[in-house]
């Protein structure tokens, strides 16, 4: 649609601009302000009655300010451009560049609003604004006052790997935003793989997928449900990322001929990308985040990790110690037949950590039971810690007592003194407080069947495991999770572990409602069509999600449609009837980062259906992809005309998104991995009803 430029002329004729040439003349300005975070810029004209201010982060574009701009004088139409004049020449800046560099020093500034121009000025932080009283139309900035850096929390570990790093930097992200203060968080992972997409759920727990298709480590999705935030996948930070990034600038000439070293190039990259991601709102506000968690993968001495210590060393200087905060996560193990707490371990910890030259604020100590003031007292000692900043976590109840563990000990009283921050009142840690303790007080109990490959390991499905959580606490219902391993439901394992074999059956029976959750690879596919058959024929409600989606269908095809040698393709090439076919325009031959990944539409064909209903209402959803193998679409109007329906597909109408079974009472599955958006207090919605169902309640 082509953008109109007449439209300010007119407005100001009209606004009693007198003519001249044809052209009416306006009286404005365009003050910007460049703060450490974010910019403030005040549009004085006399097309509007009173000046307009408007705040944005550093790392938005251009084009929202000419948005605001639109809007402030109701002409969606008009065209907009920021010419930079420098000397005798100029040029336009793209509107898709960031206000961090749009409003550059050692040139001018001309503002083009259709026919009228105005000159841009740009003062730095101290700078005046204006002397006029200012009535904001809108301000984008969060309520609570800002502080006037970004301010860093770091989360280091000692002594063992998985003591709940994770856990402890998302309850703080959590307090802080309790406190009032925006938040983001970075994950780091020294490993030298570029993500975590490539590696076996077996060697590092579940691959959280984020809205931009980032594959990303399990720790993202704890940030995501405590803080509640839609993280992308720079705020993971690996070895691999890095060293891609410096031998990229390296292969362009950037470093202009120096050799290159892990200091400086890769520790300022390291701070660099720091820097970049905390300044990028997650939260769906605009502006900067105040506050940055970062946690720092692996314990301290890791050979792997020791760039980013000396990264984070010299940032901490780089950013003003005021505004770092150093949380050591250390054990303290119990030990004999007396219960002796024993330092050690902890003290020989912050040891090396001092000696690589940061030095922890809060130590944060891990223990089966309470810790002693005493030891809390000789922690405190030996490792140069307050006290009062010396707290233990002990094993609770429910995951959701952490964070107010930690503030029950006066962590966020500490933490924000020490980052110089004021606290506010907000209803995030009363709403916390309900939820543990709802948590605890379910009783009724509720039984899932998760029927999978990787039941061994409980963070291989981590994910599904919180949104079955999630709908549980809405359906008030304790959740009992069955896992079953799927080969343990084959005819084979009949013949060569019986008592297995038997077992599993009994489990999945004694079920009130099974979830087969994605995976790949071949091991226990019949099973999981087994698992769905059972749920079909009984009546049993049923949930699949990507490969447990496909498993359905196959089984339909196989046992309904009487094609019993229907297939995926990725099981058996050679099938008559390949009900689940590759994706035609992914690799195959690279494998990492190729999937159909991250957030995509679907569009549900109609808002009584049982998905639309359970969304609330609504036809048009998003929700995050991970899979190589989608239906074949030959096949599509078979299933349907057998009761087996496609409620769901992508916005042209080719893929299959959501499927619904006809004439039982819950037999649903999706391609897509609805567990990834699921939050506490807001379940995912086929979650929820595989638990309304399961537990006898109404379905909507």
């Amino acid at each position: 649609m082509s953008k109109r430029k007449a439209s300010v002329g007119e407005r100001g004729a009209e606004a009693g601009g007198a003519p001249n040439g044809g052209k009416a003349q306006h009286e404005g300005s365009i003050r910007v302000r460049k703060m450490r975070d974010y910019v403030e810029i005040q549009f004085t004209s006399s097309l509007v009655e009173k000046p307009r201010m408007h705040a944005f982060g550093l790392n938005e574009p251009l084009s929202k300010f000419f948005e605001s701009v639109r809007e402030d004088l109701k002409d969606a139409q008009l065209e907009i451009e920021l010419e930079c004049v420098v000397g005798e020449t100029s040029s336009v800046v793209s509107a898709h560049i960031v206000h961090a560099y749009a409003w550059g020093a050692g040139s001018s500034r001309m503002l083009r609003l259709g026919d009228a121009t105005y000159e841009v000025s740009v003062t730095g932080e101290r700078g005046a604004m204006s002397d006029v009283q200012l009535t904001p139309r809108k301000r984008h900035l969060a309520d609570a006052p800002r502080p006037r850096a970004t301010k860093y929390i770091f989360v280091t570990g000692g002594v063992v790997s998985g003591i709940g790093k994770g856990v402890t930097a998302s309850s703080i992200g959590m307090l802080v935003k309790a406190a009032g203060y925006r938040v983001t968080a970075i994950k780091i992972d020294p490993y030298i793989n570029m993500d975590a997409g490539t590696m076996s759920p077996f060697e590092h727990g579940e691959v959280f997928v984020l809205d931009d298709g980032g594959e990303a480590d399990l720790d993202l999705g704890n940030y995501e449900r405590f803080m509640d935030l839609n993280l992308s996948r720079d705020n993971n930070i690996t070895t691999g990322k890095i060293y891609q990034s410096v031998l990229d600038r390296e292969r362009k000439g950037d470093f202009l001929g120096k050799t290159v070293q892990v200091v400086p190039h890769i520790t300022n990259t390291i701070q660099e990308w720091i820097e970049r991601v905390a300044h990028s709102p997650q939260d769906g506000k605009r502006g900067a985040p105040d506050v940055c968690v970062v946690e720092l993968g692996g314990t301290v001495g890791d050979i792997e990790s020791m760039p980013f210590i000396e990264a984070v060393r010299q940032f901490q200087w780089k950013v003003g110690r005021q505004n770092v905060a150093f949380f050591h996560v250390s054990l303290v193990p119990v030990v004999g037949a007396v219960g002796e707490e024993k330092t050690k371990p902890t003290q020989h910890s912050v040891q090396s950590l001092r000696a690589l030259g940061i030095s922890p604020d809060f130590l944060v100590c891990r223990s089966t039971r309470p810790l002693d003031e005493k030891t809390k007292e000789k922690l405190a000692n030996f490792c140069h810690v307050p006290e009062e900043q010396c707290v233990g976590m002990h094993d609770v109840s429910n995951i959701y007592r952490v964070p107010l563990l930690l503030e029950e000990q006066g962590i966020l009283d500490c933490l924000l003194d020490k980052l110089e921050l004021e606290r506010h009142s907000t209803t995030v840690l009363p709403e916390w407080r309900s939820l543990a303790a709802l948590v605890d007080s379910l009783s009724v109990p509720v039984k899932i069947a998760v029927v999978g490959k990787y039941t061994s390991l409980g963070d291989a499905y981590l994910s599904v495991t919180k949104s079955l959580m999630h709908a549980s606490y809405a359906c008030e219902r304790k959740l009992v999770i069955n896992w079953i391993e799927a080969s343990e439901l084959e005819k084979e394992m009949e013949t060569s572990d019986a008592t297995k074999y038997l077992a599993a059956w009994e489990l999945l029976r004694r079920s009130d409602g099974i979830l087969v959750p994605g995976g790949f690879g071949d091991r226990g596919v019949e099973g999981k069509v087994l698992a769905a058959q059972y749920a079909r024929e009984n009546g049993v409600p049923y949930f699949g999600i990507c490969l447990g989606f496909q498993v359905a269908v196959i089984e339909f095809a196989r046992t309904v449609l009487g094609w019993k040698d229907a297939h995926s393709a990725e099981f058996d090439e050679h099938t008559k009837h390949p009900v689940v076919m590759y994706m035609p325009e992914i690799s195959k031959t690279v494998m990492g980062g190729t999937m159909r990944l991250g957030a995509r539409r679907c569009i549900l064909r109609s808002n009584k259906c049982l998905a639309a209903r359970l969304y609330g209402g609504v036809t048009s959803i998003d929700e995050r992809h991970r899979h190589r193998y989608e239906v074949n679409p030959q096949y599509v109007a078979q299933f349907n005309q057998a009761g087996f329906e496609f409620v769901g597909q992508d916005i042209e109408g080719e893929r299959m998104e959501v499927f619904e079974l006809s004439k039982h009472r819950y037999f649903v599955g999706c391609q897509y991995h609805p567990e990834f958006k699921s939050r506490p207090g807001k379940p995912s919605a086929l979650f929820h009803g595989l638990l309304l169902a399961a537990s006898n309640q109404p379905l909507p």
